[in-house]
């Protein structure tokens, strides 16, 4: 039997990851996750420790959750509060280094860490890049600062242990699925904003330009499932063989799309983030006209891999998921209404303030 141990086990990827490996016999495994969800599918079958990687604690506990470790997937990321760069910085780029220590403490074997196309370096063209593309991603952009920082930590330490864990890089767009409907409305809408008017916009502005490498969640799992059931090291480009375009999400949305300019978007999401109209942060603006295409080359060949679902199911599975408010049992996950967030938002602030979400 295989011990697996699952940083952020109760997130997006996290997710889909544990509905993929659902009665498997042969593997044991370990969640991390800062707020546990209860004991029900998919998270039943996994032994749950409370681990916060923002917090001093985390090397302590990582140590203890990390006994008998034969791998790590490292998933844990934090998407918000955008206003809050030092704290995101400590979980995604703090919390990468601490969770890659104490795996090589453990004498854990294999290390598969979730990047993100975001730690590329802007695109030049169009043509779509295969791995070997830059990671040292874009200025403007907080994740993909901390991104191309979390891969430079893998880079010391295959620089610094070239007998040490097998090192696995994946590299998805945007990953999205139904189950994580409510929580992407809540770190990207408004909290006073019902997501099921999405369903009703009668015009999409957006730049024409607009085109990213996007990907379902299952098939990130599929991903992962296949590269710890070989034991594969390396690099994976993972996206949908073609971008989400402004014409795929306006027929998605059934909406007329009206030409505005990436710099005029930018402009109005950074003026209403400023004074907290909203909680997405204008470097998210920059990063979707900037990230390159995705060459998947590498993960058809060597791991036998195919996305199961094109960017118009992808998306329609995750405005489905957001105008329905749909969500699982897990905390992060979890489905909250407009009531409720418009409270959280009188209560506590704006979501792009909270040290909690």
């Amino acid at each position: 039997m295989t011990r697996l141990l699952i940083t952020g086990a109760s997130g997006n990827i996290g997710t889909a990851l544990l509905r993929r490996l659902a009665g498997r016999e042969d593997v044991e495994i370990v969640g991390l996750a800062r707020r546990p969800p209860p004991s029900e599918p998919p998270y039943d079958d996994v032994r749950w420790q409370r681990v916060d990687l923002s917090e001093d604690s985390a090397p302590a506990a990582l140590d203890e959750a990390m006994t008998g470790v034969d791998a790590v997937v490292h998933l844990a990321w934090a998407f918000q509060p955008t206003r809050r760069p030092d704290y995101l910085t400590r979980v995604g780029v703090g919390g990468t280094a601490a969770v890659l220590a104490a795996a090589d403490r453990a004498g854990v074997g294999h290390f598969v860490h979730m990047s993100s196309v975001g730690a590329y370096a802007a695109k030049t063209s169009d043509t779509p890049v295969e791995e070997s593309y830059p990671h040292t991603g874009m200025t403007s952009s907080q994740y993909s600062n901390d991104k191309a920082a979390a891969e430079r930590l893998l880079d010391t330490y295959a620089r610094d242990h070239p007998a040490g864990m097998t090192l696995t890089r994946i590299r998805p767009g945007i990953v999205m699925q139904r189950d994580a409907g409510a929580a992407l409305d809540r770190y990207g809408l408004p909290a006073y904003f019902p997501a099921r008017l999405l369903r009703y916009l009668p015009v999409l502005p957006l730049d024409g330009r607009f085109a990213i490498p996007v990907v379902h969640s299952d098939d990130v799992a599929d991903a992962l499932d296949r590269v710890l059931e070989q034991g594969r090291g390396g690099e994976f480009n993972l996206a949908a063989d073609e971008p989400l375009t402004r014409e795929i999400v306006a027929d998605v949305l059934g909406a007329r799309p009206v030409q505005v300019p990436a710099t005029v978007l930018r402009a109005i999401v950074a003026g209403s983030w400023k004074v907290g109209l909203q909680p997405l942060s204008p470097g998210w603006i920059d990063l979707a006209f900037a990230v390159p295409l995705q060459d998947c080359a590498h993960a058809h060949h060597d791991l036998g891999w195919r996305p199961s679902k094109d960017p118009h199911q992808v998306l329609t599975d995750a405005i489905d998921g957001m105008a329905d408010n749909a969500g699982t049992s897990s905390p992060a996950l979890r489905p909250r209404s407009v009531l409720n967030r418009i409270h959280a938002l009188v209560t506590a602030g704006p979501i792009s303030r909270r040290r909690r979400s």
